[in-house]
């Protein structure tokens, strides 16, 4: 077998970090914020009811984000949900390195322009640490989902973790990843609207 780069690893080193130090001023290559990891959680509210739910949920996820996925058990006891400590209630995996990179190839070029009304991801979804975190409605955004095998359609949360320092810096560095953000306004607008 070749070895194989993924895409955008490959875009990062070329063009992304260098444009990330001229725009920002950092005085080493190091400095330049870099994505770490990718989280994606998908919550199942049925599973208290039917075990059967939380494993779907875990087949799907694996297709998605081709790794395994963890299933995710209640802290607490909740009467009120019917929920005692210890039931499955979801599924999550944590993505780094080169299935990092593949999954937000897939999710900026196949999942996104797939979602109905979609208008560009909301900036203001940041942390304040330089973290965003998304939510998806449906699964079958993805084309590794077949339409016809879903017994329900589902939503996860996707969150991006970076090390950038401030939520300025990860919004540019996820712009040259070609997040679609509304554009930004200039500082003549800012004022404006201010």
């Amino acid at each position: 077998m070749a070895d194989y780069t993924p895409r955008l690893r490959t875009a990062y080193r070329e063009t992304i970090a260098k444009a990330m130090i001229e725009r920002f001023g950092y005085k080493n290559a190091m400095q330049a914020p870099r994505i770490e990891k990718i989280v994606i959680n998908m919550g199942v509210g049925q599973g208290t009811q039917d075990k059967k739910k939380v494993e779907k949920a875990a087949e799907e996820m694996q297709k998605i984000a081709g790794q395994k996925p963890v299933i995710t058990k209640a802290k607490h006891s909740i009467a009120q949900f019917k929920l005692r400590e210890g039931m499955p209630i979801g599924v999550k995996v944590t993505l780094r390195g080169d299935r990092m990179y593949e999954f937000l190839d897939r999710l900026i070029t196949v999942a996104l322009p797939r979602v109905r009304d979609f208008r560009g991801l909301n900036p203001a979804s940041f942390d304040g640490r330089g973290n965003f975190a998304m939510g998806l409605k449906e699964q079958i955004v993805f084309p590794e989902i077949n339409y016809d095998e879903i017994d329900e359609i589902r939503g996860m949360d996707v969150i991006v973790t970076t090390n950038a320092k401030t939520d300025d810096e990860a919004r540019a560095l996820l712009r040259l990843f070609n997040f679609p953000f509304p554009p930004e306004a200039s500082d003549e607008e800012q004022k404006e609207a201010a």
